[in-house]
């Protein structure tokens, strides 16, 4: 997104008012466009194009929000919809296995043995 572009567009009119995202997308998630369609990306509005092109390569919800410049609540709501779109994957965090103690126990064993 162009900084001047950013300074005069406020964060709700890209985000068409909305203000909580459709999916659980905490900072810390990695996210990446699974299949890169070139024809996706011309027809996103520019942030959201930014976005999706700066997710081709594995990349966390913070460091999007700071390479688009924007809030992190407007990059959470983009990357819903482009989520929806299945144009984006959000790759689980142990949050998501904070109830699966198997998932735990094998996440701690991987860390056990990196240590030695």
């Amino acid at each position: 997104m162009s900084r001047s572009r950013s300074r005069r567009i406020r964060p709700y009119t890209l985000t068409g008012g909305r203000t909580q995202a459709k999916h659980e997308l905490l900072v810390e998630a990695l996210v990446s466009v699974p299949r890169y369609d070139p024809g996706l990306s011309a027809t996103l509005m520019p942030e959201s194009r930014e976005l999706y092109e700066s997710a081709r390569a594995r990349v966390s919800i913070a460091e999007l929000s700071v390479a688009v410049a924007a809030p992190l609540g407007v990059i959470r709501v983009l990357l819903s919809d482009l989520v929806a779109q299945g144009a984006v994957y959000v790759h689980p965090t142990a949050h998501t296995y904070h109830h699966d103690r198997e998932m735990l126990g094998r996440i701690l064993d991987g860390l056990e043995r990196l240590s030695v």
